[in-house]
């Protein structure tokens, strides 16, 4: 059980992360390999915060998640945006040679070692129910990210923004038509998917390590993500997410010299059965 309550954490946590990537590549039908380096910055931006200037951990996540959001918005507006139209091929190179810029820029500011975070004593320590050792801070983290998860599949799927949101991607000549500023839902999705990154980065200090090399190491869990999950599906990467986290903590625990093989193999053994995902792509309605 602890195991399992602890694989619920890392899932969710995960889910936090990518699930901006699964909006801007399922719905934006854009490849941002760089998603990562949203997540350090927001990781950079919270241990700041924290050890420089004594901000509470708790008051520091909004700061954080609307740094990210900013840097998402003025990149979407200088750089991204130029490479709608172009073919993936591009993107990714694109993103990938963002990626590197990022780790260097880290690097030069922070240098190569793990930045330390001190959790508040209120997120800290754990207490014991029967089968199962809850951490106060993955209780935390599972709260978050339920909370953030149901959020997000309404705002998708129930408000006039989701539906704005899924026809400009679908057929922005026709949104732009109907009178939707197609550009505006393009840069708010894109801060969106941006500050989800750098909350999630921020929350990961804690479980995931921070260093420059972040954006490197977990960029290929973000994918797996919405490859299994279906891309631009909210409720698919939750359930990825999930079957992602606990199958990993659950593989290091009892195999851990296979170390992340077991997540591979879910990602293979699910894409054999379901190349599109668990649910697919979110379609306009």
């Amino acid at each position: 059980m602890t195991v399992v309550f602890d694989g619920i954490a890392s899932g969710l946590l995960l889910f936090l992360i990518s699930v901006g990537l699964s909006v801007t590549l399922g719905l934006m039908n854009f490849v941002n390999l760089a998603h990562g380096s949203f997540a350090m910055l927001g990781g950079y931006v919270c241990v700041v915060l924290l050890n420089r200037y004594g901000v509470p951990f708790l008051a520091a996540l909004p700061v954080v998640t609307l740094a990210s959001a900013l840097a998402g918005v003025v990149l979407e507006r200088t750089l991204y945006r130029r490479l709608y139209g172009a073919s993936h091929l591009d993107q990714v190179l694109f993103s990938i040679g963002l990626v590197f810029m990022s780790i260097s820029i880290a690097h030069f500011f922070f240098g190569a070692q793990q930045q330390p975070l001190q959790l508040p004593p209120m997120l800290s320590g754990q207490f014991n129910l029967p089968g199962v050792d809850v951490g106060v801070y993955r209780l935390f983290l599972i709260v978050v990210g339920v909370t953030i998860a149901i959020a997000l599949q309404w705002m998708i799927a129930g408000t006039r923004f989701g539906a704005r949101l899924r026809a400009s991607v679908d057929n922005p000549r026709t949104a732009r038509g109907l009178g939707i500023d197609v550009d505006r839902v393009f840069v708010l999705t894109f801060a969106l998917g941006s500050g989800l990154a750098g909350l999630g980065g921020a929350l990961g200090v804690e479980m995931l390590g921070l260093d420059p090399e972040f954006p490197v190491k977990y960029i290929v869990y973000f994918l797996i993500v919405v490859a299994v999950g279906g891309s631009g599906n909210i409720k698919g990467s939750l359930y990825a997410s999930l079957i992602i986290g606990i199958c990993d903590v659950a593989g290091k625990y009892y195999i851990p010299q296979v170390g992340a093989f077991v997540i591979y193999a879910v990602m293979v053994v699910t894409l054999i059965f379901r190349p599109q995902g668990l649910f697919g792509r979110t379609a306009a309605k």
